[in-house]
């Protein structure tokens, strides 16, 4: 192998000669730790000695061997020496790399960061707009409308961005977390982003943590950032993938045996000798696709991105796979072969040690995993696809597929979209299309353009696809989807990740399936979940069986990238003259007011809003979709409050007793009266409240319209911390049972705050209405740091207070 200095020459050389304009090299000053952390910000180098420093600390201190999310996590301790660390009980103080936003939550994000009085960002930090295009017509169109209707957003991020320092992925970019992986993300990194799905980036050997906009806010502002010391679930992989089982199966069994909460307050870390053949599978070999050895002994980047991606939907904190050959290839192929070689001479840290302990172990073996297809409604209702159409027909569920939806952020790649051309391509052989409308959303404008180059987006038109924008699309509720009535029985399947209740579509009747894209496409060919392309036939246009075979595509161009477009704004190196405007009578964007501190007194007589039944997820309490546009606006996202939860008295969403007026009205209306008439409320929740997206809304809307306390008998990780940070109290029942205690009419006290401290519960008094009386406990996960933001109102609050006292 060539020596480093000489691999940094070559790369050097390959970026002049390609003329390409997405290689910005910086000059290599040394031949150690003066390899920039990405093309776009030549001027900020990877430290992998800081993290050998801490590592070896931190090592010595525990002595004991050390996972790798250990050695990533505990590498970005903001003091090694003194850290206090017990997985699952103490919080961190780490120092993160880097920081990504995606524009529906940079909005809010960038809005407090406005509010913090800061000149500028302490970390590389990016905004990616993919949320607001919405799926319609196609791409060109669509990306074109939502340009008029999104201006007054844009325009603020890109000014925002400009002037603090932050660089700006235009709309038409690409979705975030494939912006991430090209660019950003490598072996060791830690990064947060504003988006549930950051944890992609684990496909190429980082902690990748999805936040709210206050944690970026932090980390922004130069502030060590607080995280719960994670538990490790070790996924041990052994055999070999082959046929139609792909990676995404991976990750639909873990989340099957998992559960939505069982990766709660956990890192996810795939090892074992099953993760070096999870791409051994045998090739087609269609003549229109360019071919790489057929003998690949390690796993592709983009699988193992696609089961990081995913581990969200289990409630991890992150997952991570050990740095091998795949991702030294897929680095080279993005232009970042200096990054590749650094990592080689740190490998040793970008693995787990020998004899590391895994606080529970799940083991999978891959030569016996089928494919598998996961819902309705959640993402952990696992079914092996050979079983689904006897389940659905058992359960009543459509069968008829009405749309097969690929792409995502999950498995959008250039490999995703190959393997579902090799599968549209026997159809065309056999003068088939899709029976279902089929559309297509590749991951980045630079995957758009390579499969348009190498043939692979033609292939999917002429079996019947639409190809939509670069951008989130169906999957986070942005399609004005047509073809069915709201309130009309139907069933989708999509190589999304997430299939809750009303997700893609606003229509709570749509029963949404998850699986694999080519998996999607056979099935959208068939038009039916009674299909399994494993065993059954589909009828050519001249009458004849055929089956078809399983499919296999490069999991990278023989060529370059096509780069496409170019999207990018960096931001200038002063931005200080830059204005940002925010009109007072704007309906998008609204300028934050502080939450009011906290009296001093116990919370005494609040009235309950609404107590939940079942299933709350981030979209049940902040809905997306239509919603989305109102994301910079916190008054007028408040609107959309707890709209979808299921109130436990009358068994419907969006209505709730007025106990004031005893009249029932839309939730958000209550919220509001309550607050008016300044009467504090509560929210009663079940478990695993606030599953789902990083949305930080669903923190703040409670929070502007009154609310103090929501109480449930389990969080969803960084619901919690939203909560936390915006000045709510969080609390879990000491006993699970005591949910069925309160009632919606009852009246409830928390008291004891006064003497509120870490690790001592609050004590809660029920005021029934025939005047009797109950006391229970409530515990919670607060620590000081934490505490002092509810006494200051708000961790924004906090960090002002810290800032005047500094200067």
């Amino acid at each position: 192998s060539l020596p480093f200095s000489l691999l940094i020459l070559s790369s050097l050389q390959h970026a002049l000669n390609s003329g390409v304009r997405r290689y910005h090299v910086a000059p290599v000053l040394c031949q150690r730790a003066k390899v920039a952390m990405s093309h776009f910000e030549p001027n900020e180098y990877i430290n992998y000695e800081k993290l050998e420093k801490n590592i070896n600390i931190v090592r010595k201190r525990l002595d004991r061997p050390l996972t790798l999310s250990e050695k990533i996590v505990y590498g970005h301790l903001d003091d090694p020496a003194k850290q206090e660390i017990e997985r699952g009980k103490t919080y961190l103080r780490l120092r993160p790399d880097r920081v990504a936003m995606q524009d529906a939550t940079a909005q809010m994000a960038m809005l407090q960061f406005i509010s913090s009085g800061l000149p500028k960002v302490a970390v590389p930090s990016t905004i990616h707009c993919d949320h607001l295009i919405e799926a319609q017509s196609g791409g060109e169109k669509d990306l074109k409308r939502a340009k008029d209707i999104n201006q007054e957003v844009y325009n603020f991020l890109s000014t925002a961005g400009a002037k603090y320092g932050v660089g700006f992925w235009k709309p038409g970019s690409g979705i975030i977390h494939q912006i991430i992986l090209e660019n950003y993300s490598y072996p060791g990194v830690m990064l947060i982003g504003t988006d549930s799905h950051t944890p992609n980036g684990g496909g190429l050997g980082g902690i990748c943590i999805g936040v709210g906009g206050a944690d970026a806010v932090d980390v922004m502002a130069g502030i060590p950032w607080e995280l719960k010391c994670p538990k490790v679930i070790g996924v041990k992989l052994t055999g070999k993938l082959s046929g139609w089982t792909s990676p995404k199966d991976v990750i639909l069994k873990v989340a099957g045996i998992l559960t939505v909460k069982g990766g709660t307050g956990a890192i996810i870390e795939y090892h074992g000798p099953g993760v070096d053949s999870i791409s051994c599978t045998g090739r087609i070999g269609w003549p229109w696709a360019f071919s790489f050895d057929p003998v690949i002994s390690s796993p592709t980047s983009l699988g193992m991105a696609t089961i990081c991606n995913m581990g969200a939907e289990i409630g991890a904190t992150t997952s991570i796979f050990p740095y091998n050959e795949r991702m030294k290839k897929y680095l080279g192929k993005t232009g970042r072969a200096d990054i590749a070689a650094l990592a080689d001479e740190f490998k040793q840290h970008l693995v787990p040690d020998s004899g590391c302990q895994y606080d529970q172990v799940i083991e999978i073996n891959l030569s016996e995993l089928k494919p598998h297809i996961n819902g309705p409604f959640t993402p952990d209702l696992a079914h092996p696809v050979s079983d689904i159409g006897a389940v659905a027909e058992k359960e009543g569920w459509p069968v008829d597929i009405r749309v097969g939806l690929i792409g995502s952020c999950t498995n959008s790649s250039y490999e995703d979209m190959g393997r579902s051309a090799a599968v549209a391509k026997q159809a065309l052989a056999h003068g088939l299309k899709c029976k279902s409308m089929f559309t297509i959303t590749p991951g980045s404008e630079q995957i758009r353009a390579t499969i348009e180059r190498d043939g692979y987006a033609k292939i999917l038109r002429e079996v019947g696809g639409l190809v939509l924008a670069n951008a989130c699309g169906p999957c986070i509720g942005q399609w004005d989807r047509k073809d069915i009535k709201k309130g009309e029985k139907n069933t989708i399947v999509t190589s999304y990740n997430r299939n809750f209740t009303g997700r893609n579509d606003a229509n709570p009747e749509t029963h949404a399936f998850v699986t694999s894209p080519e998996i999607v496409t056979a099935l959208s060919i068939a038009g039916t979940l009674k299909f399994n392309p494993e065993t059954d036939y589909l009828t050519g246009a001249d009458g004849k069986k055929f089956k078809l075979e399983a499919p296999d595509a490069d999991e990278l161009p023989k060529m370059e990238f096509d780069p496409g477009q170019d999207t990018y704004q960096y931001p200038p190196k002063d931005g200080s003259g830059q204005r940002v405007d925010v009109s007072p009578t704007s309906q998008r964007l609204q300028l934050l007011e502080p939450f009011d501190k906290w009296d001093g007194k116990d919370l005494e007589d609040m009235l309950i809003l609404i107590k939940v039944k079942g299933k709350c997820t981030t979209d049940h309490i902040s809905a997306a979709g239509p919603w989305l546009k109102f994301r910079g606006h916190l008054d007028n996202i408040s609107n959309n409050l707890l709209i979808g939860a299921i109130n436990i008295e009358n068994g419907k969403a969006n209505s709730v007793r007025n106990a004031l007026t005893q009249e029932f009205g839309p939730v958000p209306d209550t919220a509001r009266y309550y607050k008016k008439m300044g009467v504090k409320w509560a929210v009663i929740g079940d478990e695993n409240y606030g599953e789902g997206s990083s949305r930080e809304h669903a923190a703040l809307e409670p929070r502007h319209l009154g609310g103090r306390v929501i109480i449930t008998k389990s969080f969803a990780r960084i619901h919690e911390t939203n909560l936390k940070k915006q000045g709510l109290l969080p609390l879990t029942f000491a006993d699970p049972a005591d949910y069925n205690k309160i009632h919606p009419v009852d009246k409830l006290s928390i008291v004891g705050l006064k003497d509120f401290a870490p690790g001592k519960p609050l004590k809660c008094i029920i005021k029934h209405p025939n005047g009797s009386q109950e006391t229970i406990m409530l515990n919670h996960t607060f620590n000081e740091s934490q505490i002092e933001w509810f006494q200051a109102g708000s961790a924004l609050n906090r960090m002002k207070e810290l800032q005047q006292k500094s200067s």
